[in-house]
């Protein structure tokens, strides 16, 4: 049967796909309800039926229209993974035909489909994999965790706990200085921050999944995350540290903290989210005990060439240069409508 476009609020109505692959945490429904609602993309959702009417395929997608980049259809935008959900080379090729289709009626950039194993298609003609994915299994129990660590990272946290440092967890009490801790950090680094509504809606559609953690010295907020628990997978999409706390390690004291959290919410799995190979952030999370996993991003390029999409080009890298100097009313009032449309 062909590949049908599905709208969002139907997604309910979708019985589970038989035969497919476990979803990845980026094919929650969840994703795509906060980040049309906290973002402002339209939703795409194609769906797959076999010759019985069943669905055996999706590929959710966000149209997205942004003032530097232009117009361009993601899966998914914000979150590190999406593309293809299914376990069958002709439905995903159909899926994808869909897409491309899609692509040349809105007249976008681009189609860019953030998969983790490349899947073959004539029209999908670059692709990106500088980065990858950092996951660490985890143990049932923290203890055994503890006892994991190499001597040390286990120097390193027990001097983070040594420095008057608390942490905190809990859901929209906290998102005021989750966001004040989140907003400085992005500034620092040149970065547009994403708008504080966009965490409100991941609180609101993941419910109790969903939480934030919250660092403080002496009452003060100095580090915090945003954790997803789902399918197993605790995820940490967004995290940050204030710079002139470095010396407290409030990082190093966060990061126990969450993974203690991911054991105790009956994860297998802690995903730190993606890192360049061998930066420093690469370094951070492999002391932990990740893993890199492949991290493939697939384009079917209209227009333009791939590094336009990379932080690294000049372009970006002159933007960054910018940001970093803005007083930070400023970077907080002008940056959610220009993130929302970076790739």
């Amino acid at each position: 049967m062909p590949t049908q476009l599905v709208k969002v609020d139907e997604w309910n109505d979708l019985r589970e796909p038989l035969g497919c692959m476990p979803k990845l945490n980026g094919h929650q429904q969840g994703w795509l309800r906060a980040i049309e609602h906290g973002l402002g993309h339209k939703p795409l959702l194609l769906a797959h039926k076999n010759h019985a009417g069943i669905i055996d395929g999706l590929l959710p997608l966000m149209h997205v229209k942004s003032i530097l980049f232009g117009k361009f259809l993601t899966s998914l935008p914000y979150i590190n993974t999406g593309g293809l959900w299914c376990d069958d080379v002709a439905v995903g090729t159909a899926l994808i035909d869909h897409a491309c289709l899609l692509a040349e009626q809105l007249n976008v950039r681009y189609l860019e489909l953030r998969h983790e194993s490349l899947f073959s298609h004539s029209k999908l003609n670059a692709q990106r994999t500088d980065k990858v994915h950092m996951r660490l299994a985890l143990p049932s129990d923290d203890a055994t965790f503890e006892t994991s660590m190499k001597s040390k990272l286990r120097s390193q946290v027990k001097k983070s706990h040594q420095q008057g440092l608390s942490v905190e967890f809990g859901q929209m009490e906290l998102l005021a200085d989750f966001y004040r801790v989140f907003s400085i950090n992005m500034r620092d680094l040149g970065t547009p921050v994403f708008p504080q509504r966009l965490f409100s809606e991941i609180l609101k559609a993941f419910s109790q999944d969903a939480e934030l953690c919250v660092v403080r010295f002496q009452q003060q907020a100095v580090a915090a995350a945003l954790l997803i628990h789902a399918g197993g997978i605790t995820e940490v999409p967004s995290a940050s540290t204030l710079r002139k706390f470095n010396h407290l390690s409030a990082n190093m004291f966060m990061y126990r903290n969450l993974l203690r959290r991911g054991i105790e919410r009956g994860s297998h799995t802690f995903d730190f989210g993606r890192s360049s190979k061998e930066s420093g952030t690469f370094k951070f999370k492999a002391q932990w005990g990740a893993e890199p996993h492949p991290a493939i991003w697939q384009y079917y390029l209209r227009k333009g060439n791939v590094d336009d999409m990379s932080a690294s080009s000049p372009r970006r890298e002159k933007l960054i240069e910018l940001w970093k100097r803005l007083p930070l009313v400023i970077a907080n009032t002008l940056g959610p409508p220009v993130v929302r449309g970076i790739p």
